[in-house]
């Protein structure tokens, strides 16, 4: 895994090598919606995980997720630290810990 300063280096690395895709975090799956996408977490696997501290507030926590589906479709996903954790099933909390 690579070493970033910060979360926009990360972004622009990981979409130059194929990470085109904006996933976002529903209970039961990863959702992407420009692809009408639904992926549970059978359907994936955390290629990467990267986490960023902000300088002056934990509330600039975030977590981005290298994320591949089985059929190949790459994309990311950018979580607050934790924020999420509750309302996630078991099987994706799971998952997402990468």
């Amino acid at each position: 895994m690579k070493n970033y300063n910060n979360l926009i280096d990360a972004l622009q690395d990981l979409k130059a090598r194929g990470y085109t895709n904006d996933f976002n975090l529903k209970p039961h799956c990863l959702e992407c919606t420009s692809l009408a996408l639904q992926l549970h977490p059978e359907d994936f696997e955390v290629k990467e995980l990267y986490r960023f501290e902000g300088d002056s507030s934990t509330d600039d926590n975030s977590i981005l997720f290298a994320i591949e589906s089985k059929d190949g479709i790459k994309g990311v996903l950018i979580d607050a630290y934790g924020v999420y954790a509750e309302a996630l099933s078991s099987e994706m909390a799971l998952k997402m810990k990468g």
